[in-house]
């Protein structure tokens, strides 16, 4: 099947780079992690599996990211979710399955609130929800919260590449979408992929999905050795796997 690429222009200045290919129902959603895009390892070999398969498929970056425009330093939660909303308002039809991989997976939670007529299933990598509280904010030593205070700016090393720059912004724009403050709306199927060596993001996170969704369908895989990446072979086997058995189950 050949992607028709493209690009959305949100009317704010900005406009989203996308990629979709028509097929089956439900659509399968790929939504990448914080400062990640779709052409990574996890997208590009969901792209090729939904292709195999016939089934529809729409990858796309948030608004400073990969190949969208926009300022990163501007980006927050909130901006990237209504990106998210705003793609697949624009560019799906009928049911989705969402596949949010790190943030990707508070930004599919956030979806699946915002959308649930629409969200047929959900698949969590490594889902990070309230990052920008838990494992941002809450770990910040003092001095390093009042350098983020008075420059509005924080530049954290990182082991992928290039210092993570952490806006004063994205942490108080963050703290108006937490969903691990108690129940959280959603009822369909939740499936959620989690290495138990993420060095960036506590496995644990995922048993707080589990406990605070509305749904009693979720199911947890954790991987011993997996990182927080969980792109090896193996990883996309088991992601693969997972998608697929909930697009027979759910599909059309």
């Amino acid at each position: 099947m050949t992607e028709t690429i493209g690009r959305l222009d949100r009317g704010n200045g900005t406009d989203l780079a996308w990629a979709h290919q028509q097929g089956r129902g439900p659509t399968v959603v790929f939504l990448p992690g914080f400062r990640s895009d779709m052409t990574g390892d996890k997208a590009t070999a969901l792209a090729a599996f939904c292709a195999e398969r016939g089934s529809a498929m729409l990858r796309f970056d948030y608004s400073g990211h990969g190949a969208s425009s926009g300022d990163f330093l501007n980006g927050t939660i909130g901006t990237w979710a209504a990106d998210a909303l705003a793609a697949i308002d624009a560019l799906t039809t009928g049911k989705l399955v969402l596949v949010g991989s790190s943030m990707g997976g508070w930004i599919a939670l956030l979806t699946a609130v915002a959308r649930p007529d629409r969200v047929a299933a959900m698949v969590g990598i490594a889902a990070a929800p309230d990052f920008t509280q838990r494992l941002m904010w809450e770990a910040m030593a003092p001095p390093e919260r009042a350098t983020l205070q008075r420059d509005g700016v924080l530049y954290v090393p990182s082991q992928y590449g290039d210092p993570t720059p952490i806006t004063r912004t994205l942490i108080e724009d963050g703290a108006n979408h937490l969903v691990l403050t108690g129940h959280i709306p959603i009822r369909c199927p939740i499936r959620l992929l989690h290495g138990q060596a993420d060095p960036d993001v506590p496995w644990e996170l995922s048993l707080r999905i589990a406990e605070q969704a509305d749904t009693p369908d979720v199911r947890i895989v954790l991987v011993k050795d997996g990182d927080h990446r969980l792109s090896r072979p193996a990883d996309l086997a088991l992601l693969r796997q997972t998608v697929a058995a909930l697009l027979d189950q759910y599909g059309a």
